[in-house]
């Protein structure tokens, strides 16, 4: 692979001994820096060696012209500086330093840890900043140092809010005497990382850091007094903080969530610091009373005023927008603290050890092939590959570390996005989502040694890698995408360090988890709710993505010759509520008939019943072929002994509690094989031996870092991973863990998983307006897989239902009432809309049979009127929300005809008789309507019959259609529009068939351009229809249509989910 380098520009040297200018005028003058000339963009060059590693300090400072910033180094002035101009469209330049101007004070900045990425949002941009970090220890040696996200702070790009914020991130600093963060203190630097020198190679975590994995609030909010100042800093409704109130008990959560009065009045006012606690919750428990009151006991008043107070609707746009746009802000800093996010500095973490290495080998081999074939430079000279292995070697250490992790485990790239188009690689972080533990043990040479200076120093890492693919929480995520990405899938490597004799064995063993990977789903609405198959997937799709995701697997795994590179080790249960999912899994992995998949089924519950966890034991006998076949990567000595060949692919339904059990037994027979190579005897699984108690702490840490990002809680059966026991306190503790998640599952996970869609580049700011509609969102691969049927529906219809040689001008999808001549019904389908050169055509599809219904032939110069409103053209069907309130994004448009013979339908009946009869011999369902009479609004009659039949379905379809008098009219509503379908750089993106829509950004503009061609299409054919400005259906006609039977339901899901989000 050819690397280009930028070169300093000829006359650098000149520009940059140029006068001072204003930092006004500084922003042309980028080309004073070394500038590329390959012509390429920036984030496609990286300066010449050596290469930019992340700066590890970073100094902030608001200026009048920008948020400013640079690498902080002792004793050094860095040549360049960064500029993120004001404003929502933030703008990133690199600038010579000579040309910041003297009135930059860069003593009065702000040191941080690293940049998280820059976030849009409805009013402002956002800097997402690290602020605090965790030392998680190093890798065998200093150079290899890996750092855990602790505390990450949003700076508005707006002046004022900037300098606030960076003014109590210093003071914050000064107050909790850490000299490493303020930029006066530049001869201390050398001790930034806070850490002790001269401390042990590995470090092993303490007790308290073993046994509590939930992150300590690192503010404490309480009453004030005299002898208590105030916390220096805090989260303000302006930029939220992570470090303020993150994790609270299950049990305290759920009552304050269900708590009406600790909500009263919300918005309105604050209780003050000074104010006691009893006597405020008093005066909100006679404000209730007051409310019941007034409401005269009425239920529906009562709720209503209750839901008035508790959660209340903005009072406006702004309002709304400023109220979501600080819960999203805390939403995604709570994801990126919560404790499971890690980052390093000058190294790859989201590739296992053998991966690096294999890579260096493929790409000495494309070297050599390239020199071979003379395509390489002349003075570029091919080493051969040397015998000895360094197992911490950088593949491609040459380019930037953004460049060379593994995106499937890079949960900021979206983020990071605008820094990457600027060409500034040393402002990008990585961040991989996972755990990662380091700690070590003495293992005795012999069981009999006693003697401390017998004992053989081992270090015992465990690095779990969480895919950034299908992420997102459990009841959201479940089972496989179209892309053949599984939920929850974790890479788990095991380095273990063995020094033996003077000589230093390493090594490294993976294992991986995912859901199981075919397409089912589970409601979160009970606790013990049961899994389906997703009853809109068929077989083959099921064969197809589970085929499709094996063969992902094997190239990142193997591929190795002759040998099992998937075992599937499935641990659901066999029957019950988990044997459907189980059975299905059995099937269509047998249907794979493939040769390196083989598949195992365990049913962990049955087979651990009555607390019977060493029963598991059973399993690791059965696979001992298996593991002797894989083996493990080996380093002795520099020199590779061996290679793993093939992966345990571990699953249950969760794949969180079982398979972390499960794993953890896996690795521990792993462990013992590996100091058997080396002569060592592994000591007894009691659980007594301190290396019992290290393996045990660290594999139950690991399983509650990957349950709370999946579930919300800490592991089930971690008493076990821990103690190697199970015993009754577990149990009682899993109760509650299992109360939480149901919890979590029912009234914030929602909202939770649309800010993991947006904040990976899988969704756009359209997500929680779609949230605030419905209360949920919908999973951004879904969007992609309804984009497809659409076009598919549209060229079905059009081979069923255009004639032969008839020509297409265009095809829609859109929503209508099912029945016609109504524009609000409580029955709306989405129809296909085809608009030929000579007719219209309504087609009703059915989505699951994938076939057209009914369709309806309107001829062109059959119709006389097009009827949508000039400025907004409203079509409103649910006034509960903004979002749905609003004009633009909810437009739609009627087409109105004179009834005649011309007029024609069709209809899949499964029988002769497809046609409806003559409606002309009926007494007609039409509209009689005038040039100026006003359409209101109606629901259609529905009278009571027993049986559908069929005489009677298109008996009336004729009526609705072709009646005698007057004109007959069908409503659309275009469907909602995503103004950014498609983000650049996003590996997910969606987009509507329809090439002549691509340009709309707003649903009236979808409905004009729709109007405009069936407007010409009329035209062409000799006729020219009215075209009427009135809304379809405004926000006043809806009010009054929607009943307070469904203004109180909503109500009561804003109350109870939305309500407590803030």
């Amino acid at each position: 692979m050819k690397r280009l380098f930028s070169k300093p520009s000829k006359n650098a040297s000149a520009k940059s001994s140029a006068p001072q200018l204003p930092l006004a005028m500084a922003a042309g003058r980028t080309a004073a820096l070394p500038a590329a000339t390959t012509g390429l963009q920036p984030n496609y060059v990286v300066p010449p060696v050596p290469h930019p590693n992340p700066h590890e300090y970073i100094v902030l400072l608001a200026s009048e012209y920008g948020l400013l910033m640079r690498p902080h180094r002792a004793g050094l002035s860095p040549a360049s500086y960064v500029r993120v101009s004001w404003g929502k469209t933030a703008n990133i330049v690199e600038l010579p330093s000579d040309g910041v101007g003297p009135s930059v004070d860069w003593n009065e900045g702000v040191v941080i840890y690293g940049i998280v990425g820059l976030m849009t949002l409805f009013n402002a941009s956002y800097l997402l900043v690290i602020t605090s970090r965790s030392d998680i220890g190093q890798l065998f040696d200093a150079s290899h140092l890996i750092y855990g996200v602790k505390s990450v702070v949003s700076i508005p790009l707006v002046k004022d809010r900037a300098k606030s914020i960076l003014s109590r991130m210093a003071s914050r600093n000064m107050s909790v005497n850490r000299p490493s963060l303020l930029v006066s203190n530049v001869d201390d630097l050398q001790v930034l990382d806070e850490r002790t020198p001269g401390g042990p190679r590995v470090k092993f975590a303490d007790e308290e850091e073993v046994k509590i994995m939930t992150p300590r609030d690192q503010v404490k909010f309480s009453v004030n007094n005299a002898d208590r100042p105030a916390s220096p800093i805090s989260s303000g409704a302006s930029t939220p903080a992570s470090d303020v109130s993150m994790t609270h008990s299950p049990v305290s959560t759920i009552a304050n969530r269900m708590s009406f009065w600790s909500r009263l009045s919300k918005r309105a006012s604050t209780v003050s610091e000074g104010v006691d606690i009893e006597e405020s919750l008093l005066d909100e428990r006679e404000l209730l009373d007051s409310i019941i009151h007034d409401a005269e006991g009425v239920p529906d008043k009562v709720i209503s005023s209750i839901i008035a107070a508790t959660a209340p609707p903005p009072d406006d746009s702004e309002e709304r927008n400023s109220e979501l746009e600080e819960r999203i802000l805390r939403g995604c800093l709570r994801e990126f603290t919560k404790g499971d996010m890690y980052f390093a500095l000058h190294f790859d973490i989201t590739r296992s050890l053998q991966h690096k290495h294999e890579q260096i080998t493929k790409l000495h081999a494309q070297s050599k092939l390239l020199s071979e074939l003379d395509a390489l430079p002349k003075d570029t000279i091919v080493n051969p590959l040397d015998d000895k292995v360094d197992p911490l070697f950088e593949p491609s250490s040459m380019l930037p570390l953004w460049r060379r992790v593994d995106r499937r485990f890079w949960w900021n790239e979206w983020l990071s996005k605008p820094f990457m188009d600027a060409g500034l690689h040393s402002y990008v972080t990585p961040i991989m989502q996972g755990y990662i533990q380091i700690s070590s043990l003495d293992l005795p040479k012999d069981n009999s040694a006693m003697r401390d200076d017998s004992a053989e120093p081992v270090d015992y890492i465990v690095i779990s890698r969480r895919s950034r693919d299908r992420a997102g929480l459990r009841y959201q995520r479940r089972g496989v995408d179209d892309e053949a990405h599984v939920a929850n899938f974790v890479e788990t490597e095991v380095i273990t360090r063995v020094q033996r004799n003077g000589i230093s064995n390493i090594f490294s063993y993976v294992q991986i988890r995912g859901s199981i990977p075919l397409f089912w789903t589970q409601s979160g609405y009970s606790m013990k709710p049961p899994p389906v198959l997703a009853p809109e997937r068929n077989p083959a799709q099921n064969l197809d993505a589970i085929k499709r995701h094996f063969r992902r697997a094997v190239p990142l795994y193997g591929p190795h010759v002759g040998l099992i590179i998937n075992t599937i080790v499935n641990l659901a249960e066999q029957h019950g509520k988990e044997g459907m999912i189980t059975n299905a899994y059995r099937e269509y992995a047998t249907k794979l008939d493939a040769k390196d998949v083989r598949y195992y089924e365990f049913d962990f519950h049955r087979e651990t019943r009555g607390m019977k966890y060493e029963n598991i034991s059973k399993l690791t006998n059965q696979l001992e072929r298996v593991f002797e076949s894989q083996g493990f990567f080996w380093v002795s000595n520099n020199m590779l002994l061996s290679k793993q060949k093939g992966v345990f692919r571990v699953n249950c339904i969760d794949c969180l509690d079982r398979t972390n059990v499960v794993q953890s037994a896996f690795a521990r027979h792993v462990m013992s094989m590996q100091l058997e190579a080396v002569g060592l005897l592994s000591p007894p699984q009691s659980g007594r031996s301190g290396v019992e108690v290290v393996f045990n702490d660290v594999w139950a840490n690991n399983g509650d870092a990957i349950s709370r990002a999946y579930a919300g809680t800490s592991a089930l059966k971690g008493d076990f991973t821990r103690t190697g026991k199970r015993d009754l306190g577990g149990m009682l503790n899993d109760g509650v863990n299992s109360l939480a998640r149901m919890y979590s599952a029912t009234f914030s996970d929602w909202f939770c998983q649309a800010v993991i869609d947006f904040m990976l580049g899988y969704r756009t700011l359209s997500v929680f307006e779609e949230f605030l509609i419905k209360l949920q969102s919908t999973d951004p691969r879904e969007l992609i897989r309804l984009s497809r049927i659409r076009a598919e529906a549209i060229a079905t219809s059009v081979a069923r239902v255009l004639s032969e040689g008839e020509t297409l001008i265009s095809g829609w999808t859109i929503f209508s009432p099912e029945e016609l001549n109504v524009k609000f019904d409580d029955r709306f389908e989405e129809k296909v809309l085809l608009l030929s050169a000579r007719a219209l055509y309504i087609v009703s599809y059915d989505y699951s049979l994938e076939k057209a219904k009914m369709y309806i032939c309107i001829p062109l110069d059959a119709i006389t009127r097009l009827e949508k409103g000039h400025i907004t053209g409203a079509y409103i069907i649910s006034p509960l929300e903004e979002a749905s309130r609003d004009p633009v994004q909810n437009a739609g448009f009627s087409v109105y005809w004179h009834p005649s013979d011309k007029i024609s339908m069709r209809m899949t009946s499964y029988s002769i008789r497809n046609c409806p009869e003559d409606a002309s011999k009926r007494s007609p369902s039409v509209v009689s309507v005038n040039s100026s009479s006003q359409v209101k609004p109606m629901l259609p009659r529905r009278e009571p019959t027993k049986t559908a039949n069929l005489s009677g379905i298109m008996s009336k379809v004729s009526e609705n259609a072709a009646g005698t008098t007057n004109v007959c009219f069908a409503a659309f509503k275009a469907l909602p529009v995503d103004p950014a379908r498609v983000r650049s750089g996003s590996s997910t993106g969606y987009a509507e068939p329809a090439d002549d829509l691509a340009g709309a950004t707003t649903c009236k503009q979808v409905v004009d351009m729709m109007v405009n061609n069936i407007k010409r299409a009329c035209e062409d054919a000799g006729n020219s229809p009215v075209i009427t400005d009135r809304d379809v259906v405004s926000l006043t006609e809806a009010q009054k249509m929607t009943s307070i039977y469904a203004k109180m339901e909503y109500g009561v899901k804003r109350l109870i989910w939305l309500g407590g989000l803030v």
